[in-house]
């Protein structure tokens, strides 16, 4: 497993929350077109080790990724979403999906193993710095079940709200295990083996969550246009529940979903960490020069 950024765990998580506050600065302040050295000082590094390093754990410069806080492409690109989406499904979700350069296998839970709130099902879980804060990673035997974000110093909450979807599971701490999967997820040169999911959900959530996958990074649909693809046009507001309930966020990608407007709306683990994610996605897809303030 060569070039994984954490293969140094004290080097790489220190880097990866300087890169971590790096982005939650810019993606809160990019209308004031920050300056390097401004999300330099945000990530405690001098503008040149800043640029070098967020280029090298982010993907992209910075410049790149400011360049893509603004959605006014993400209104243009909705326009395409759904026969981008239409072709994904139209070719079938089974065997794997290619998402983030990744190799994805997916796995469902039965109904009636659902029923019983994750009674006899083993979960590991281990919290690791992430571009967008802390993550918290939790895999089966058969795979992640789940990836949530949230801020430093939050970790009893996001921990809280994903116990609490399947209650009756044996939670066992497993940093190392977990930590492997963390840095295949994100390191963005990594285009290694499979990963497989576990999703536990519902029919009807897991009937949406498939049809997130079918969205290609960079594309965006609205949760009109889902409730179309899976035969339920009028069911816009029960799409919209389901996504929200996504358990394996960034690998499941709901943050690909927009208002019929363009609009970011809601996002379970915030709006601010939505707008990042899509800028990273559409910086690593399109590296032409732009305008931004940023060296």
């Amino acid at each position: 497993m060569s070039n994984i950024l954490l293969m140094n765990p004290q080097e790489g998580t220190a880097q990866w929350r300087r890169m971590g506050r790096a982005i939650r600065y810019l993606s809160e302040h990019y209308l004031e077109q920050p300056r390097l050295d401004d999300a330099a000082a945000a990530a405690g590094l001098s503008p040149y080790h800043f640029q070098r390093e967020f280029t090298r754990y982010v993907g992209v410069s910075p410049k790149s990724f400011v360049a893509h806080l603004t959605l006014d492409h993400a209104k243009r690109e909705l326009a395409k979403g759904a026969s981008v989406l239409d072709a994904a499904l139209d070719a079938g979700l089974s065997g794997p999906s290619r998402l983030h350069d990744l190799c994805l296998k997916v796995e469902a839970m039965t109904p009636g193993d659902y029923a019983k709130a994750g009674q006899g099902v083993t979960i590991e879980y281990g919290f690791h710095a992430c571009p967008f804060g802390n993550v918290l990673v939790l895999a089966t035997g058969k795979g992640v079940c789940g990836l949530a974000f949230g801020d430093e110093g939050k970790d009893a909450d996001i921990f809280a709200d994903m116990k609490a979807r399947w209650p009756k599971a044996d939670y066992r701490e497993s940093v190392t295990h977990t930590g492997k999967i963390a840095a295949q997820i994100f390191n963005p040169k990594w285009s290694g083996d499979v990963v497989p999911l576990h999703l536990i959900g519902t029919p009807w959530q897991i009937k949406v969550w498939e049809a997130l996958l079918a969205i290609p990074s960079g594309k965006l649909v609205t949760y009109r246009t889902i409730a179309e693809k899976i035969d339920s046009p009028k069911s816009s507001r029960a799409v919209g529940a389901a996504v929200g309930r996504n358990p394996i966020s960034w690998l499941i990608p709901c943050h690909r979903v927009l208002g019929s407007n363009g609009a970011l709306t809601g996002y379970h683990w915030g709006v601010v960490r939505k707008r990042a994610m899509l800028a990273v996605e559409a910086a690593r897809l399109d590296q032409r020069p732009n305008t931004s303030a940023m060296a």
